[in-house]
């Protein structure tokens, strides 16, 4: 990669990992499924009139849009306003590699290799390790809702893998007007309208900066410089700079919010974040009865497949991993707020 590729890549991982204080500063302004309804409103919202038409079939755009959108979003919103710290979230989240590989092969009939198994075993590992770090400290059921918020996020992996969008900012602009009306009526319902309209009448400076930051920032700018990069990089040389999302989640936590990164969770990271490293990159695995996988697709498991189905003769932007660059992380990746990330 050039030395301005790689600082975009770094830059892109960056504003992911900001992204979890983000949503931290927004979820003390806005209840968390509200918060989620308009992120994604002002992401789709004039993103959808520049971006021309749809480039994979609606099934595909609605099955993301409410798994990642609505499941993802909204349990990992509503598990951090419920007290799950931005920078264990930013890290925690990275699970979801271990998930997508699991509903690849469940789904798709993709055997990971033994190597990856290995990887899966150590980073849950480390999600034990944190869990039992944030039981000491927080509430378990918040933790419990990031970890199903890495479930739906490996799910919706599997899907963008069977999508295959070959332009990645496109597909995720569309996926953006998905969730708005579902988010926005759970809203209604779990929130009350009479919370929403507070939180929208006291509406101030840092409350719409958050807003946009995870909505330009994360979703709109992130996932466009991360699909740029992937249709000129092969997913092995782009998917590893996801990998520094939970390092910029925790720092940019500890030195603007004031959490405390103890040893257990320092060892969670390592565990965490070394079990998706071999998890994502450790070996090619196999299609149950079909011969090798073709490589990684949009959040799959495999790493580039050899000969005629290689990077060089696959179409543009269809080369995304299981470590996050399908969707991103948070965009997402507590406390002390009335009612992101991501992916966030």
């Amino acid at each position: 990669m050039r030395p301005s590729h790689v600082l975009l890549a770094v830059l892109v991982a960056a504003v992911w990992g900001v992204n979890f204080v983000v949503i931290e500063i927004g979820l003390d302004h806005f209840p968390p499924l509200l918060f989620s309804a308009l992120r994604f409103l002002a992401a789709a919202i004039p993103a959808v009139f520049l971006v021309g038409r749809p480039k994979v079939a609606w099934k595909w755009i609605v099955g993301v849009g409410l798994v990642l959108g609505v499941a993802k979003f909204g349990l990992l919103f509503v598990g951090m306003n419920a007290g799950m710290p931005a920078g264990l979230s930013s890290l925690v989240l990275q699970i979801q590699a271990v998930f997508t590989a699991l509903f690849a092969f469940l789904l798709l009939g993709e055997r990971p290799a033994r190597v990856r198994l290995v990887g899966m075993t150590v980073a849950l590992a480390g999600i034990g390790v944190a869990a039992v770090d944030e039981g000491a400290s927080g509430p378990l059921g918040a933790f419990a809702l990031v970890v199903a918020a890495a479930a739906c996020w490996g799910v919706s992996n599997v899907l963008t893998r069977r999508a295959a969008p070959a332009d990645a900012l496109n597909f995720m602009v569309w996926v953006s007007t998905v969730p708005v009306l579902p988010l926005l009526a759970l809203s209604l319902l779990l929130e009350g309208p009479s919370r929403d309209l507070e939180a929208l009448g006291a509406l101030d400076l840092p409350g719409a900066g958050a807003l946009l930051y995870v909505a330009w920032g994360a979703t709109v700018f992130g996932f466009g410089a991360w699909g740029w990069l992937l249709r000129r990089h092969p997913a092995s040389t782009v998917a590893p700079f996801s990998l520094l999302v939970p390092v910029f989640g925790m720092s940019s936590a500890a030195l603007f919010l004031g959490e405390p990164v103890s040893p257990l969770r320092w060892c969670a990271a390592a565990l965490l974040v070394g079990g998706v490293a071999l998890a994502s990159f450790g070996g090619r695995g196999r299609r149950t009865g079909r011969g090798e996988e073709p490589g990684a697709g949009a959040g799959g498991t495999g790493s580039e497949a050899k000969g005629p189905g290689d990077a060089a003769n696959r179409p543009a932007g269809r080369e995304i991993t299981s470590t996050g660059a399908s969707m991103g992380p948070g965009a997402g990746p507590a406390g002390g707020r009335q009612p992101v990330p991501p992916s966030r």
